[in-house]
């Protein structure tokens, strides 16, 4: 009788948990406050912005076929040189490669507007990059800021990756060499933002990217509010079209924001290899938070690697999640050194096929002469209030040379096919009020 009306409980608080979350007084997971920059969900206004370079009434033509790539950088160059602005892309659909915003510019997508990428990689010359863990010469993305501190985009248009071309171009490598990295076949992204602070991007569509969608390194106070993020997962697959890519960053909000992506929702990066600690390009990722959005296809959902080493303070909370493979995946590289903690995961709906992942990823691994396997860490991980059908609820492995301690489960409700649970693998392995298809864990 005492389990039933505990179920009971559990399932009626269920019905009322997402999207119901109060913020004023949480903290992070390691019990340090949040600070007031997180609950302030202000938008910006064109108005604020300065004066309005509008593409069109600087020698860009409204034509969607022709490429006008140095038409546009040079409104760009222009406003910098005058003391900044907002470069504003009327309605219509206008054609580029890549485009490098300049300090004090911001651009502004106007409803109806289509940023369109070009689909010829000599479109996007080669420079200074940073791709999956290293830095290294790359093509660079559509949309380009380098050192722009208070960098925006903003508006109800569309950025469009016009991907395909590049993606037919990846699985015709795939088929020659199955084992081939993402890097071998030339691919733009669709944002990359280096080394600026106070960035804030809000309402736009970004769709179809080549490559990844957007990528922050090494960037500081950043604000995604309310953008839709897709590419196809069905058809022409966009093969690594990570939604949000966070490579060393320090507070960081993606709140209301809509991702379906053919691979990663959210990667938290930073990294990679046997000494990518003592590596100066490398770093952590430090209080992040995503709340209040809805995911749908995507390979995970929150990922912790697969180039990072050191995760700490990340929150997901007030979630729907719509057929994700991974809620959250703990990405174990054997030949890099890794430290993910105070991790929580909260008032979370929907489905996924698996819940909880911690795996070993031994793509491209390499020792590059280490003699030994680096130690990894995984500690003060939460998973609670979470109401999902899965087909695997614990989807962890037994590895040697991972560590991993302090996982606390609380209030799930949880519809799954696989329900094993291997207690020995977690050091410090606490149950409250968890249900794996109505039955009390305990």
């Amino acid at each position: 009788m005492k389990t039933i009306f505990r179920l009971l409980i559990c399932l009626v608080g269920f019905s009322q948990v997402a999207f119901s979350q109060d913020y004023s007084n949480d903290t992070f997971p390691d019990g340090t406050a949040i600070s007031n920059w997180f609950k302030d969900y202000a938008k910006i206004e064109l108005k604020n912005l300065g004066k309005q370079y509008k593409i069109t009434d600087y020698g860009v033509k409204n034509d969607s076929t022709k490429v006008q790539t140095a038409a546009i950088q040079k409104v760009i160059d222009k406003a910098s040189k005058k003391g900044g602005g907002v470069i504003v892309i009327p309605k219509g659909v206008f054609l580029s490669g890549a485009l490098f915003f300049k300090p004090k510019t911001s651009l502004h997508i106007s409803e109806g507007a289509v940023l369109k990428g070009s689909d010829t990689i000599s479109d996007y010359p080669i420079r200074a990059s940073r791709m999956e863990g290293q830095n290294l010469d790359y093509f660079p993305a559509l949309v380009n800021a380098y050192g722009v501190d208070g960098f925006s985009i903003s508006g109800k248009g569309t950025i469009n990756g016009n991907g395909k071309k590049y993606w037919e171009a990846f699985w015709a490598r795939r088929k020659i060499n199955p084992k081939c990295t993402n890097l071998e076949v030339s691919r733009p992204r669709l944002v990359f933002i280096w080394n600026s602070n106070n960035v804030q991007l809000q309402d736009v569509k970004l769709i179809n990217s080549g490559f990844w969608t957007n990528h922050f390194y090494k960037c500081n106070n950043v604000k995604l509010l309310d953008l839709y993020i897709s590419s196809p997962h069905l058809g022409v697959k966009a093969p690594s079209s990570d939604a949000i890519d966070i490579d060393i960053c320090t507070n960081f909000l993606v709140k209301g924001c809509f991702m379906s992506v053919n691979d990663d929702a959210i990667a938290l990066k930073g990294g990679k290899g046997p000494y990518a600690d003592q590596d100066k390009n490398n770093g952590p990722n430090t209080n992040i938070i995503i709340e209040d959005c809805h995911f749908g296809f995507c390979h995970s959902a929150l990922t912790n690697g697969s180039e990072s080493i050191h995760n700490r303070n990340v929150i997901m909370r007030n979630c729907q999640v719509d057929g994700v493979t991974r809620l959250l995946h703990l990405k174990m590289r054997p030949d890099t050194p890794q430290l993910y903690e105070y991790i929580r995961v909260e008032n979370i709906i929907g489905e996924a096929k698996t819940c909880l992942v911690v795996l070993g990823w031994k793509q491209f691994f390499d020792l590059k002469g280490r003699p030994d396997i680096p130690l990894s860490y995984g500690d003060n991980v939460t998973l609670k209030n979470i109401n999902l059908k899965c087909d695997n609820f614990f989807g962890v492995e037994n590895d040697p040379n991972v560590r991993l301690s302090n996982f606390t489960f609380e209030n799930l409700n949880i519809e799954a096919t696989k329900t094993a649970i291997d207690r020995s693998i977690i050091k410090g392995l606490t149950f409250k009020n968890v249900y794996i298809n109505k039955q009390l864990i305990e």
